[in-house]
């Protein structure tokens, strides 16, 4: 199958996260043309979400029996669309774009996978390969986490094929991110004859709300973001709770223990209110410390010798890189399709950027 028809087809298999059976249908996809490049499939079964595809494609020389030199490819088969966005935002290519759900997170990552898997076998490669796809990277990896610093840890470099940078570059830094669920209660009473008597959950909610904003410090690359807010029932009824959903995201590690801290002593500023805060951290920031200034500039110099110019940047959005990053093991996202647009329905790559990126991933794999 030609990359593009397997993009395509990729594109079409709508997967979002909740979804299982729609995600499993894609991992029979990557499943089929693993096994088609001779790799061991392992399906890791899984029952919240859709199952994750462990491919092992072997060393042809025979390298790297034990995992010496292996590299780890790491994608994701979840998109954020519902099923039935196709109707509206279907599979098309235009002017040198290529349009459809999840076409940049991360199917075309997929298709890129695999295709550079393929030409690095046809073109020398002996070192052992690892294709992981989860299922669940959308939704914070909940039941992936574990097979991803698994796996991490037998390799001697880790691929993140997240899409890239608009300009093509690498994201050799990302931001940490965690949430926290904030609820008040107060005490319903009928706003008319009994206003006196009642103790409002949402009066209670907007001191905290503004307490919470006032947390984010842009100079140290902290943000806090009330993003959901419930509450109440009818509008001549004092509401005895309210519930807001808070992102943070941090660039040094040691914000989160002073975030964590300001959120779980927030104290009721009402009389006969009431504050709970439960939530934590996901992902650890994803830093430009030496050992990614080393891994860049080895996948810079390797770029070069085929004519390409690499860039580094970074994101306040978090991936899977962020958790191969505390352990120590080389790594380097972004390499997936150029485009922009993802997560909504502008959602596009480059068609160019594909085979750019196949031959990329390829040399890596051959000559890292």
């Amino acid at each position: 199958m030609d990359i593009k028809s397997l993009l395509k087809l990729l594109v079409e298999t709508e997967s979002p996260s909740h979804e299982k059976s729609a995600v499993d249908n894609v991992g029979a996809i990557v499943m089929d043309e693993a096994k088609r490049l001779g790799a061991q499939v392992e399906v890791v079964a899984n029952t919240q979400t859709g199952d994750h595809i462990l491919a092992r494609f072997p060393s042809p020389s025979g390298r790297g029996a034990r995992g010496e030199g292996r590299i780890l490819l790491l994608c994701h088969m979840d998109t954020v669309f519902p099923l039935g966005t196709l109707t509206s935002m279907p599979y098309r290519e235009a002017d040198g774009k290529i349009f459809g759900p999840g076409v940049s997170d991360m199917k075309a990552s997929i298709a890129i996978s695999l295709a550079a898997i393929e030409d690095a076998q046809q073109n020398g490669l002996s070192r052992p390969v690892t294709l992981l796809c989860t299922s669940d990277e959308e939704i914070g990896s909940p039941t992936s986490r574990e097979i991803i610093e698994q796996t991490a840890k037998e390799a001697e470099l880790v691929l993140v094929m997240e899409p890239a940078l608009m300009n093509g570059g690498l994201k050799t830094w990302r931001k940490g991110g965690g949430g926290f669920n904030v609820r008040t209660t107060g005490r319903a009473a009928h706003a008319g004859g009994d206003h006196e008597k009642g103790r409002n959950a949402i009066e209670e909610m907007a001191h905290q709300i503004l307490a919470i904003q006032k947390m984010t410090d842009y100079s140290k690359g902290t943000t806090l973001n009330v993003g959901v807010i419930h509450g109440g029932t009818v509008s001549n009824v004092v509401p005895d709770e309210a519930n807001i959903e808070v992102d943070v995201r941090i660039l040094q590690s040691e914000e989160w223990r002073r975030i964590e801290g300001l959120m779980k002593n927030l104290k009721p500023v009402l009389d006969g209110t009431t504050v709970t805060v439960t939530g934590g951290l996901n992902r650890g920031p994803m830093p430009f410390d030496d050992t990614m200034k080393a891994t860049f500039e080895k996948a810079k110099s390797i770029a070069a010798g085929i004519g390409m110019e690499l860039s580094a940047g970074g994101t306040g959005g978090v991936s899977d890189a962020n958790f191969v990053a505390p352990l120590g093991i080389p790594v380097l996202d972004g390499l997936g399709a150029i485009g922009e647009g993802y997560h909504s329905e502008r959602e596009y790559i480059f068609a160019g950027s594909i085979p750019q990126r196949v031959k990329l991933i390829s040399t890596l794999l051959r000559e890292w």
